[in-house]
């Protein structure tokens, strides 16, 4: 009776009824679906159950069937001919605070059809998320900043489904991850209990929504999953991030890092799963690009100092004049300022070791890489002492949230064997150089794994996993969240990491100072 079956597309090709056989059309329907799918229940909507009779018959109740698993059951989200040729799509969302990422894919094959991205709307009303909570609050605040963000999803998927021949109605099942805020901000349910004593959002687990509540533009019967949070500190997007890495289903104890407004670490493996979020976050994230700039054309992202000359070397973007450091070539010079002896263990600047190299700028000690007659921009290129010093901090909170983290479970962060970092600081920071400040455990550098966008890519995943409700459950369900609470253990950890690398250098045996 069935030809072919993937996860969210099954081809039937039914009895025709006769004299001897009048079962209902949609029972017929349902029956093969259960036998099929191996489900006890399927549901379909009132409007589709009106066409099936209709529509068995002009597809010779030759029949694909695209379907989804929600809690109540499968669900049948279109019903084509078995012939159909049209591509039946999936869109994976990573809901950001500052960005929305889309991902279009082939529901049959999983192959991606094409990607788009737009600045976040809500932004141009309240920049962050405390913000936006409080406009939500206001007399059709929480509407208006629902209404934005889907406007605009609305928009950007018609012209990324046209871009691939395809409409809006031609997607039938999105996955959408996004922290706690910005899901309950694009459901349209208020987060302002998320910010007030006991901190709780409103739901936890949405599971799937009927997007025509929702007001996306998609196939009549389409469904929405929006991955589940851990309360208002650890959002869908981390989970979509556990999914990605896979570190879910690993014998052998990971490590996950994502750094965003804060820094949020999970550690685990199949059986358990912790996790904690510090102020690392905003001092690697913005601290590092005050320093610099975005990675583009022109920015230098890659410095090294040569051992013979001690003349900085780099490499820009595009091979074009420097007009600026990004964070991995803020990351490189410290390494290599540190390595070459121009900078002792407490990070300060060793006048004698930088020479020419070193000047004055607004009264503070300043290293220059480029000096502005060679710069595109006509400024000096580098960093000052008040720079090195943020960055000493940032390195030095991002290791003491690792070996926290990773103390709570009897593991040193050295001991791992796998080390997966998210987004773009994961993307473009090298191992070697965060290794050699102490910012990141001393770990072969083939156990650092760069994840990039691992909200996107988990909201992908999602589409193509059979039962990912009930995964995404088991994932959430096994997370023990830990405070990380200023104590003084704590803060004694992180005075030590506040040296290059560290006070006890033997947890960083690779690195070898040549200056």
């Amino acid at each position: 009776m069935t030809e072919y079956t993937c996860k969210r597309i099954i081809l039937l090709s039914l009895p025709k009824p006769d004299l001897k056989d009048n079962t209902g059309d949609a029972d017929r329907l349902v029956g093969a679906l259960k036998k099929k799918s191996g489900c006890e229940n399927v549901f379909i909507d009132l409007d589709l159950l009106r066409k099936i009779p209709a529509l068995l018959r002009e597809y010779d109740y030759t029949v694909r069937c695209i379907v989804c698993r929600e809690r109540k059951g499968l669900s049948l989200l279109g019903l084509t001919a078995g012939e159909e040729k049209r591509i039946a799509a999936g869109l994976a969302v990573d809901l950001g605070t500052t960005r929305v990422v889309l991902r279009l894919l082939d529901l049959a094959s999983g192959d991606v059809l094409g990607e788009s991205a737009f600045d976040n709307p809500q932004i141009s009303v309240a920049p962050d998320i405390l913000a936006r909570i409080h406009f939500s609050d206001r007399e059709g605040g929480l509407e208006k900043l629902q209404q934005m963000v889907i406007g605009q999803l609305n928009r950007s998927l018609s012209e990324l489904c046209a871009s691939c021949g395809l409409s809006p109605e031609d997607v039938y099942l999105l996955a959408l991850a996004g922290n706690t805020t910005m899901t309950h901000l694009f459901m349209g349910i208020t987060p302002h209990w998320m910010i007030r004593e006991p901190y709780i959002p409103a739901v936890n687990n949405p599971g799937f929504l009927r997007t025509s509540e929702l007001g996306i533009a998609a196939a009549a019967h389409a469904r929405i999953f929006i991955f589940p949070n851990v309360g208002s500190y650890f959002g869908g997007d981390l989970l979509a991030g556990i999914l990605f890495s896979g570190m879910n289903q690993m014998e052998d104890t990971a490590i996950l890092v994502d750094v965003g407004t804060n820094a949020e670490v999970i550690l685990g493996n199949k059986d358990w799963l912790v996790a904690c979020a510090g102020a690392a976050g905003p001092a690697l994230e913005s601290g590092v690009a005050r320093m610099g700039m975005m990675a583009g054309p022109g920015v230098i992202d890659s410095v090294e100092v040569d051992r013979e000359s001690r003349e900085f070397r780099f490499h820009t973007i595009d091979n074009l004049p420097p007009k600026g450091m990004c964070g991995s070539g803020i990351i490189d010079l410290a390494a290599h300022l540190f390595l070459s002896g121009m900078m002792d263990i407490r990070g300060r600047l060793v006048p004698e070791k930088c020479g020419r190299h070193l000047t004055e700028k607004d009264g503070m000690p300043f290293i220059v890489v480029v000096p502005a007659d060679k710069s595109a921009s006509g400024d000096d290129l580098g960093m000052s002492q008040a720079d090195i010093d943020s960055l000493i901090r940032s390195k030095a909170a991002m290791y003491t949230i690792l070996r926290t983290l990773t103390r709570t479970v009897g593991m040193e962060p050295e001991e791992l064997r796998k080390f997966y970092v998210a987004g773009t600081f994961g993307s473009f920071i090298k191992p070697r150089s965060a290794i050699a400040i102490g910012m990141i455990p001393d770990l072969p550098p083939e156990s650092y794994k760069p994840l990039g966008n691992s909200s996107l890519g988990g909201a992908a995943l999602a589409l193509m996993t059979e039962d990912i409700l009930k995964e995404s459950e088991k994932i959430r369900n096994r997370i023990t969240y830990i405070e990380l609470n200023v104590n003084q253990e704590l803060m004694l950890r992180f005075s030590a990491a506040k040296f290059l690398p560290h006070t006890d250098p033997g947890r960083f045996p690779s690195v070898k100072v040549w200056g």
